[in-house]
């Protein structure tokens, strides 16, 4: 059964430059929450500058899960911004350090996706009419920021940029899963987390 609080969810995904990580979350985030049937709003930014497009293996392995991020363009994350968002996913743990210094209010919200992931499967899933600021502040508990030092494979996704078109596959497979995933853990949707076809991509 579908969980909904009635408030759409406003999600900010991060990374560095906006251009690989995030984008790829962002389009893979939107549908899953179009296949839950939750009216909301996913989008992204990143670290450093506006209006560079998506590189051509983020075009490409993205196209093969029947998403078109071709028209995208950097975006240069803002206080505000991080302010408005009801949930701050990151690709790493620099980008939810950057948050967190950016908009210090924003720490109870901002987690890296992995983390969230598996706080959410620690913790459980979120309950019928349980609120969804309640749910995140539950996976919050027990948080220390020190966590956030340094690079972690348990929290940060691995960054393909420049790489060979595999690590693009594989990056977007772990995107994919992680999505589905905790769309399943917070709003319950029916095969989340499935493997796919075409690279991972299920439509």
């Amino acid at each position: 059964m579908r969980i909904d609080s009635g408030a759409a969810p406003a999600v900010l995904v991060v990374c560095t430059a906006n251009r690989c990580r995030s984008v790829m979350a962002e389009a893979l985030l939107t549908r899953r929450l179009r296949e839950a049937g939750v009216a909301g709003r996913v989008h992204s930014a990143g670290l450093l500058e506006d209006g560079q497009p998506a590189p051509p293996g983020v075009v490409s392995v993205m196209a093969g899960y029947g998403l078109d991020v071709s028209r995208h363009r950097s975006r240069l994350i803002d206080a505000d911004e991080l302010g408005a968002a009801s949930l701050i996913l990151a690709m790493g743990r620099e980008h939810v350090r950057h948050a967190v210094v950016t908009e210090p209010a924003v720490w109870p919200r901002a987690f890296t996706l992995k983390e969230m992931v598996r706080r959410g499967q620690q913790a459980g899933p979120r309950a019928a009419g349980e609120p969804l600021a309640d749910w995140v502040a539950r996976l919050h508990s027990g948080r220390e920021r020190t966590a956030l030092l340094g690079d972690s494979p348990e929290d940060d996704v691995p960054d393909p940029i420049g790489g060979p078109p595999q690590a693009y596959m594989m990056t977007a497979a772990l995107l994919d899963q992680l999505t589905g995933d905790l769309v399943g853990l917070c709003w319950g949707l029916p095969g989340a987390g499935r493997p796919g076809v075409a690279g991972g991509a299920q439509g």
